[in-house]
């Protein structure tokens, strides 16, 4: 989880900013902290808007960019400083980075009661319209005594204030990852299909859109290819292995990054025979591209992303439209993610489920009735009821298990 912190104050030996920065270094492997600055940013005035400033900017990017923030607040007069008050007056004013973010606020002060009273007015400001933050209810870190507190490496001394600084910042987590989620999940329509964003994995200087852009693409990554050696999670393959085993196996597989940038297809059949029809002009390109001027397949698209982006399931099933007696297309979409959860894209393959059917139905000596319960919706064709698949007395032959109807 990437995570940003403020400290409330611009002096040159700061307490808060300490505490912020022993945070960062103990949470590695759990969150990415990055402490901001706030030293520069200019004396908030209406008259003299800087909003566009380098400063202001810098700030609400990296706060919108981030899971959430951590703030942590020194108490001057028995409320926050006048420096951070500062900053949030310029993240309120034309922009608006806190709005919906998750908010944890801790706090440092000389005296035994911490930032207490800071603490909650910070809760208000971040709660007001117009800031619209999501504050972490209850869990209020209040370190005492801070000119005790740390040793000369900058670590907290005592024990028990490190685990239950850890334990907050924990829930703290699980928070932020509700909250983005409710936030991610509430209008599917912002899913861009464009690719335009960037992924660790994204090749640069290359068009998306170029019919070539497979061959260029690895010419730019110095792609390996051929009998070279691939070390994978349980094997190891050649490049040619790799591609023998895909454009072998009976499912069109399909595979497009969390940036929605369609990016590989296993070619086990010509264009014209396939369920899902691609093409190897169409690697590389944005899922936008993929279905140019289809406003209803484009939907349905952003849909099915948007579900398995936010976690709301791993899998979607769906039939295709123009199933018939003789066949049952289905398209499945499969969430992928990496050793930390991370969502890393889509995994869809097609598959024509009827001859399998027919084969299990001809080896069990089966066969399929119609259910006389079964309600279908006449618009999707889903039903209400599973189809059941009614077994009958066949005679079948013990020794082969062939059946003789």
């Amino acid at each position: 989880m990437k995570l940003v912190g403020i400290a409330g104050s611009i002096a040159d030996q700061s307490y808060n900013r300490t505490l912020l920065k022993f945070i960062a270094k103990h949470s590695q492997g759990i969150a990415d902290i990055e402490v901001l600055d706030i030293n520069a940013v200019p004396m908030f005035s209406q008259d003299d808007d800087q909003t566009n400033s380098e400063v202001i900017q810098n700030l609400s990017k990296k706060i919108s960019d981030a899971d959430g923030v951590i703030i942590a607040t020194p108490e001057h007069n028995h409320t926050v400083p006048a420096a951070l008050k500062n900053v949030i007056e310029w993240l309120s004013y034309e922009i608006h980075p806190f709005d919906g973010k998750p908010v944890m606020i801790v706090g440092a002060s000389y005296h035994t009661q911490g930032s207490s009273r800071a603490q909650l007015h910070l809760r208000q400001i971040l709660e007001a319209p117009g800031v619209n933050a999501i504050v972490l209810p209850g869990n209020e870190f209040l370190l005492g005594d801070v000119k005790t507190a740390f040793d000369e490496n900058g670590d907290l001394k005592d024990k028990r204030t490190v685990n239950f600084l850890q334990t907050t910042l924990q829930k703290f987590i699980k928070f932020a990852k509700v909250i983005n989620m409710i936030d991610k999940t509430s209008d599917y329509e912002d899913e861009d299909l464009s690719a335009s964003n960037k992924t660790d994995t994204t090749v640069e200087g290359v068009d998306m859109n170029d019919e070539n852009w497979l061959d260029k693409a690895a010419k730019k990554v110095n792609a390996v290819e051929g009998d070279t050696y691939v070390k994978l999670d349980s094997g190891l393959l050649t490049v040619n292995q790799i591609n023998y085993l895909l454009k072998t196996t009976p499912i069109e597989l399909t595979y497009v990054d969390e940036n929605n940038q369609f990016i590989y297809y296993n070619r086990f059949l010509p264009t014209d025979k396939m369920l899902a029809k691609r093409t190897p002009a169409q690697v590389g390109d944005s899922l936008e591209a993929v279905h140019p001027g289809k406003e209803r397949v484009i939907k349905h698209v952003k849909q099915v992303l948007n579900t398995l982006r936010n976690g709301e399931t791993d899998l979607v099933s769906m039939p295709v439209p123009g199933n018939d007696a003789d066949h049952h297309v289905m398209h499945y979409y499969k969430a992928m993610h990496d050793e930390e959860g991370n969502y890393k894209g889509v995994n869809e393959w097609a598959i024509d489920l009827k001859p399998i059917v027919n084969e299990y139905l001809k080896a069990t000596g089966q066969k399929l009735v119609p259910d006389p319960d079964n309600k279908i919706d006449a618009t999707s064709g889903a039903s209400k009821k599973p189809t059941e698949a009614v077994e009958t007395k066949p005679e079948v032959d013990a020794t082969s298990g062939a059946s003789e109807h």
